[in-house]
């Protein structure tokens, strides 16, 4: 199921985009394998990530399971534990990060242009907010909600952690140097532990959105205060919409157990 579901949401993330893009094209959008507007490649991404929690949803009730918020770790767990975790992940990931380049020298990433973030002031919104919620959110959804919880109990937490820390690596293959990948499947495999640290997939969100944040500010070149303020909107942003979830009766209210 967990492989099954990775390659259904790519298939259905590229025949999402499809239909964002043929549309585009018949109205007279310029569109080739080598141009794609920023508009577009923004549409494209978001369908992406839909289609992340959508093929996670559809592959949980196979079988005639219940499918439940808990099924995913969306239910609340010890805010004050799961901070000092989250910290030392990110460190930790931050240390290897830096060794890492100046051993393999990374190329810089390409996502923000082809976002267009530097564009227009709705095009930087709108690539602040998938790259710092949206993408977040739908990525651990899957990797760590839906394809970690499989593998883990078909075959144990460490080589959960292992195959989907390496997945979640190559998914992103088409946005990030090859040289990066590595450190990203590094990251993935330290988020698996932290949700099975935690119980809730809460943590592994605020984690991905802070590093991602990280990431979009420094390669926007961003002061301090401008990355703190949009980290800061991001992780509001984020527990605005798990509050509404628990108040909907969509997430959980009971507390995980790590």
């Amino acid at each position: 199921m967990a492989p099954a579901a990775l390659v259904g949401g790519l298939v259905l993330a590229a025949v999402g985009a499809l239909l964002v893009d043929i549309p585009a094209l018949a109205l007279g959008v310029n569109v080739s394998s080598s141009h794609l507007p920023p508009g577009l490649t923004i549409a494209d991404t978001a369908v992406q990530d839909a289609g992340f929690v959508a093929v996670a949803l559809y592959f949980a009730q196979l079988g005639g399971r219940k499918v439940d918020a808990a099924m995913f770790g969306l239910r609340p767990t010890r805010l004050g534990r799961a901070v000092w975790l989250v910290v030392v992940l990110l460190v930790g990931f931050l240390v290897f990060s830096v060794i890492w380049t100046s051993v393999f020298h990374a190329s810089r990433e390409k996502l923000l242009e082809q976002l267009g973030a530097n564009e227009t002031t709705a095009l930087l919104v709108l690539s602040a907010a998938l790259t710092c919620v949206v993408a977040p959110f739908a990525e651990e959804f899957l990797f760590r909600g839906f394809i970690f919880t499989a593998l883990r109990n078909w075959r144990g937490v460490l080589p959960a952690a292992l195959i989907t820390g390496l997945l979640f690596g190559a998914v992103h293959a088409g946005s990030a140097p090859a040289v990066d990948l590595v450190p990203l499947a590094a990251l993935g495999f330290g988020l698996c532990l932290l949700y099975r640290a935690t119980g809730s997939l809460y943590p592994c969100v605020a984690a991905h959105c802070v590093n991602n944040t990280i990431a979009f500010g420094s390669l926007e070149e961003w002061g301090l205060w401008q990355v703190a303020v949009l980290m800061a909107s991001a992780l509001a942003v984020l527990a605005a919409a798990a509050i509404v979830l628990t108040q909907l009766g969509i997430a959980s209210r009971e507390r995980a157990v790590a």
